[in-house]
């Protein structure tokens, strides 16, 4: 059915209750904005009358049939998807819902080792049996991408009963990879793909950007939607578009996941984020394209190079020879210019959905930044292409006997052969380098010291210098 896509449900339905003349003898505690501290009113006030929760009118986010199921539908129509649902706890928890929903304790996955830990939580949380593709290692870009081809078909045959094959697309940079010839190899096997495509949500735009994972034929996608649309943190999109798939578990496993009291001001962001999107002319699209490449333009006058990216709105900035990504984020920042990650080599900066305007702060910041990175020692240059060596690896132990095992600490750079009870992450892009019941290597260690000494954060206690691990 044609949907009338200017329309935007939930956000009316709120807006009407909020312009109401009525008492609040319900939740939240806040009484509609009511009782709140003064001197945080002028910030949170114009949305706590839309902070509501599930009243007459209002619908039920995990039981939704009135305006809730109408946003919902709406979006599912945009994005193409047999069912959307929305997700007030990021993409994490749909990445959780949609493994959950296509594994059993036992069953066997495929998955890319270098997906998001949310991928690594869902796996243990099923109590999966994971069989990792790795990833090849781009020289040009100095970083792990995606599973090559012959990889994923290797998986395949030797893991025909497999569940269901992750991906992650594109990748935290904007880098896409042969997608749909990964999934049409895998439903020649009758296997589910599942996408994480978190940076992903504006694809659906038009020929300007790389295909939607939907529309290449993905099973079940994930989108943040906060992060390239104007939507809330923490929205986000779980599309379904399979026969493989029972939406039903995934309705089941997202009323587990996530909270039975849901954010209305992130659902009516997520209402509003498509709404936005849909209105999107085609000349629209191309000036955000033209600030972009503006933006690139303009940063292409520092001390480091622009690569080229699939997604026109991702800028990774390289940094050259004696320079680190964390030293040049820093030197943003000092700026007032807050890029979205910095790595051991690179910074990555995300255009927004609308032409830039600040572009005389920036190019006095470059020029500024320039003469003050000029002389900076150099670094020793960190040794990623040897992480993931093998094509094809399995846990060393399997999740159910990790329940089983006692634990205890150890010194981490004394940790080499033992198997990991934690995992080592850093963050962003929250990548693991050691997962849970892997064996630990030299190899590892040799990264996350070097990536210590260059500053990066880890999601982990091993910085103090010691590492859960089985006995």
């Amino acid at each position: 059915m044609r949907r009338n896509q200017t329309q935007t449900p939930l956000y009316d339905a709120l807006q009407q209750m909020a312009g109401r003349e009525s008492v609040s003898f319900h939740v939240p505690g806040h009484k509609n904005g009511r009782i709140f501290p003064e001197r945080a009113r002028s910030f949170f006030g114009s949305v706590l009358p839309i902070d509501m929760t599930e009243l007459v009118g209002l619908d039920d986010l995990h039981a939704p049939n009135e305006v809730i199921k109408e946003a919902q539908d709406l979006a599912a129509a945009f994005f193409g998807a047999d069912a959307t649902f929305f997700l007030v706890g990021g993409s994490t928890a749909g990445n959780l819902a949609m493994v959950m929903a296509v594994c059993s304790p036992g069953d066997k996955i495929i998955v890319q080792r270098n997906s998001h830990k949310s991928i690594m939580n869902g796996l243990e949380l099923s109590g999966a049996r994971p069989v990792f593709a790795a990833p090849e290692f781009d020289k040009s870009k100095g970083r792990y991408t995606a599973p090559a081809i012959h990889t994923i078909r290797e998986a395949l045959r030797q893991h025909p009963e497999a569940k269901a094959v992750v991906l992650t697309y594109p990748d935290y940079f904007g880098g896409i990879f042969p997608l749909k010839e990964m999934i049409d190899l895998a439903h020649a096997y009758d296997v589910p793909v599942l996408v994480d495509e978190a940076h992903g949500v504006h694809f659906p735009l038009g020929s300007k950007f790389p295909a939607a994972a939907l529309e290449l034929g993905a099973d079940a996608v994930v989108q943040s939607a906060h992060k390239m649309a104007p939507a809330m943190t923490m929205g986000s999109y779980l599309h379904v578009r399979s026969p493989r798939i029972a939406i039903e578990r995934i309705r089941h496993y997202l009323q587990m996941l996530q909270s039975s009291s849901p954010s209305y001001p992130i659902m009516a962001s997520l209402d509003l984020a498509r709404f936005h999107m849909v209105g999107m002319t085609e000349h629209e699209i191309d000036l955000v394209i033209e600030s972009a490449d503006h933006l690139k333009g303009i940063l292409a006058d520092g001390p480091w190079e622009v690569l080229e990216s699939d997604d026109p709105l991702k800028i990774t900035l390289q940094a050259r020879s004696g320079l680190t990504g964390d030293a040049l984020a820093q030197a943003f920042e000092r700026e007032g210019i807050y890029p979205e990650l910095s790595t051991h080599n690179q910074v990555l900066m995300v255009h927004g959905l609308a032409p830039f305007t600040k572009t005389a702060h920036l190019k006095n910041a470059v020029k500024r930044i320039g003469a003050q990175l000029k002389f900076t020692a150099n670094h020793a240059i960190m040794k990623m292409n040897v992480l993931f060596t093998e094509k094809l690896t399995e846990l060393d132990l399997d999740y159910q006997t990790m329940l089983e095992r006692r634990t205890t600490q150890v010194p981490l750079q004394q940790s080499a052969g033992y198997i990991a009870a934690e995992a080592v992450i850093p963050y962003p892009p929250g990548i693991p380098i050691i997962l849970k019941g892997e064996k630990i290597t030299e190899r590892h260690l040799q990264l996350v010291e070097e990536m210590l000494q260059q500053n990066v954060s880890f999601q982990h206690r091993s910085i103090t210098g010691r590492i859960t691990v089985f006995e």
